[in-house]
């Protein structure tokens, strides 16, 4: 293990920096992880969008840790206004005011869709998700059944778990979310767009929405009783970062008012990473309800439920009721994330820096036939691998193949929980054209060792 990148003397952590490789491996002995992919490095300390393991070893890190550090490990300005607050408050319970909730609910409707003004936090996304769900089943009496799509993600809780692709054989085999069926809310779903594969054999220059007339039938056919609602990402991460037709979003939009169905948006992923702070935004398409999570948060814990005006909301006996809802610190992390987000102009630079990854991509596209489809709005990017454009086999075994070369070279990818033969590129959102050069050319030198 690497001791100069320990950290400092006198900081009240220098026993645990210096574990051995033993006690790593006793401590190993005791750890249950439900998920995530293991058998990588482990992480020692990061700066910006890199991170260095035990060894010191650097890596570029296109996952920004599960796609929730949107400016990057350990940046300055948000931690050390953490640092201020937790001398003045750390835990406090939902039941009291504080000026950080206080200024953190104006900050979020200030950038939500207009006419959705009101906001609750939790400690994370599911529940803010599951927040949605409970509001949706409030203002809709006498349902029960909720709509999802296929190979939606939406969580592992017992009330998400059911919404995800997790539950299903979308992936080939049942895994973790099908072994609690009995406990989980079970979800009726509908076709996804998914253009590239598209499963009704329509091209995308004359399609006409068979997936929305899909789930117009769903509801007239499928459900029992009225749907409670439909939960969507605007633009699937897990599913494979597949991007919605705008037209699609908006013929959601016309069914679920047609039915009276609340409309929730899971945005946990997509919100600022898309270049606009919503998707509700970049499509044009107001939900009934937004959902926040990740890195809201500025790297701590956060989940935020976002109602439209004129909804029901909460009333304060017992229907929303969590121990760290109020967690102050994540709301001054996340006010401070906000703050530097408008000041540095991020949602350009996303922008920006997300088609000049594009036009990198196509240009090793170019190079590599593999490299099937390039998906990208902002820095919510992914690349599907197949055998060539003709057959679109796809290469799940290559696609894991690349990925583990990449990590050996010094950049870190993720695969799609869906579609194993996708490769995310999700970096911080600071990052830059230099390092994108450098993510770039370990990309290619992956392909040429795995390909070639």
């Amino acid at each position: 293990m690497n001791k100069e990148n320990s950290m400092s003397q006198g900081d009240g952590v220098d026993s645990l920096y210096a574990m051995t490789t033993e006690e790593i491996e006793e401590c190993r002995k005791h750890l249950m992880i439900g998920g995530g992919t293991r058998g990588g490095p482990v992480l020692h300390h990061g700066k910006g969008v890199r991170v260095w393991d035990i060894d010191g070893k650097s890596y570029i890190d296109c996952t920004s840790q599960s796609w929730a550090l949107y400016l990057g490990y350990a940046n300055d300005e948000i931690w050390q206004a953490v640092q201020q607050h937790a001398r003045r408050l750390t835990h406090v319970h939902q039941g009291f005011d504080t000026l950080p909730r206080f200024a953190l609910a104006r900050k979020i409707a200030s950038i939500a869709p207009p006419g959705m003004s009101r906001v609750s936090f939790v400690p994370t996304s599911a529940l803010a998700l599951e927040g949605a769900m409970k509001l949706a089943l409030k203002n809709r009496p006498q349902s029960a059944n909720f709509l999802c799509l296929w190979d939606s993600y939406h969580g592992t809780t017992l009330g998400t778990m059911g919404a995800s692709w997790i539950t299903t054989r979308s992936n080939g085999q049942y895994v973790g979310g099908s072994r609690f069926l009995p406990l989980t809310r079970q979800c009726v779903r509908a076709p996804n767009p998914y253009c590239y594969r598209c499963y009704f054999g329509q091209k995308p220059e004359t399609c006409d929405l068979m997936c929305a007339k899909m789930l117009d039938l769903t509801i007239l056919k499928g459900v029992n009783g009225p749907p409670a609602g439909l939960l969507m990402e605007p633009l699937q991460a897990s599913g494979g970062q597949i991007i919605f037709p705008r037209r699609y979003v908006e013929a959601v939009r016309e069914i679920c008012d047609r039915y009276g169905i609340p409309l929730v948006f899971d945005e946990i992923q997509t919100f600022v990473r898309i270049g606009k702070w919503t998707a509700a935004e970049y499509y044009g398409v107001t939900p009934d309800f937004l959902v926040l999570g990740k890195a809201v948060g500025g790297g701590l814990p956060l989940g935020v439920t976002i109602v439209r005006d004129g909804l029901l909301g909460y009333d304060p006996d017992t229907e929303e009721l969590h121990t760290f809802a109020n967690n102050s610190l994540s709301q001054v992390a996340s006010l401070k994330l906000l703050e530097i987000i408008e000041r540095d102009r991020v949602l350009d630079s996303v922008n920006r820096i997300g088609e000049y990854f594009k036009e990198g991509l196509l240009r090793l596209q170019a190079e590599f036939p593999e490299m099937g489809d390039i998906r990208q709005v902002g820095l919510h990017i992914g690349v599907e691998f197949v055998k060539d454009p003709e057959s679109k086999l796809p290469l799940e075994a290559e696609t894991k193949k690349i990925r583990d070369e990449a990590m050996r070279r010094g950049v870190i990818f993720g695969l799609a929980g869906v579609r194993r033969n996708l490769l995310k590129i999700k970096p911080p959102l600071i990052i830059g054209r230099e390092e994108c050069d450098e993510v770039l050319r370990i990309l290619g030198d992956s392909m040429q060792a795995v390909f070639r």
